[in-house]
């Protein structure tokens, strides 16, 4: 039995992460799900990868409702976790790293999933992604079927907003142009390599300095990371090592302890979009909560 769910859990775990876009969540869905397995009679599962989507559903629904109430007394904005990965390596890759090989767990794609009440993003993700029946999603909702097929229907519009997944050189000469830039301190040279409607959320909790609410506007993103670099010294924030966030280059910054002059630097993950070349979307993760996704 243990044999055949391990077969099952990189399908599992993308299950599990689509739905809440959270790499604990995930993992603590799939474990529960086995726990729920080895106390049922094996007779009675006539389809077990699909008995077993259907419990990971059951699970994170429960999940992202008890996400919507932390949002409530959360400090400033919410991202999904991020995966991060080595740019290359040589040993075989984590199952999270499989799993946002998939363009839809970007983390463009993941903050538009955000949006969704959990029922819409249940109804969603299981029919869309992985083929759930809506006389299953029903089942797990608590609702009918028609109300199941209206709950996905809501969501894939909303999700249709999505911006498109760009070539991945596309992606990383502009990551790097906005990164130089950065270095350069040239503040026209960040302001040229940030899209005129750029957004940038950060999502800290609280526990360090962050974007509280999401900066929009070249010039507005270019005086706040300029800001950033000034608090925090240049040349320690960008110490950073270049990875791999959901399947596309970022950044991870690992901490510095500071100096007389500058206070410590957290640990933090930054991902990007891009959009017609340039940084469209700059995602500033540094909750700490929210790094157990870190596999370097």
């Amino acid at each position: 039995m243990a044999q055949t769910f391990e077969s099952h859990r990189g399908h599992l775990l993308a299950v599990g992460y689509r739905l809440t876009g959270s790499v604990t969540d995930a993992e603590d869905a799939v474990q529960e799900s086995w726990l729920r397995l080895v106390t049922v009679e094996q007779d009675q599962i006539r389809d077990l990868r699909g008995w077993l989507t259907t419990v990971v559903g059951r699970i994170c629904l429960d999940r992202l409702r008890s996400a919507a109430i932390r949002r409530e007394s959360y400090v400033g904005q919410w991202l999904p976790e991020p995966v991060v990965a080595p740019l290359s390596s040589s040993y075989e890759p984590d199952p999270l790293q499989v799993v946002v090989a998939d363009e839809d767990n970007r983390l463009a794609a993941l903050v538009v999933l955000d949006t969704l009440t959990p029922a819409q993003r249940v109804a969603f993700v299981l029919h869309d992604a992985f083929s759930v029946p809506f006389d299953e999603i029903a089942d797990i909702l608590g609702v009918t079927i028609e109300t199941a097929r209206k709950l996905a229907s809501r969501a894939r519009k909303a999700v249709s907003a999505t911006p498109p997944a760009v070539p991945r050189e596309e992606h990383a000469a502009a990551v790097e142009r906005f990164l130089a830039a950065m270095a350069s301190g040239d503040m026209a040279a960040v302001i040229a390599a940030l899209h005129p409607d750029a957004r940038t959320t950060g999502d800290a909790n609280g526990t360090t300095s962050t974007a509280i609410n999401i900066v929009t506007g070249a010039v507005k993103i270019a005086r706040f990371f300029m800001g950033l670099a000034e608090k925090f010294g240049r040349d320690p924030l960008l110490s950073y090592t270049p990875v791999m966030v959901n399947g596309e280059l970022g950044m991870y910054q690992p901490g510095t302890a500071g100096d007389a002059a500058h206070p410590p630097i957290p640990s933090r993950v930054m991902g990007f979009t891009v959009r017609d070349g340039l940084v469209a979307a700059t995602y500033d993760m540094a909750n700490p909560e929210k790094l157990s996704g870190v596999r370097l």
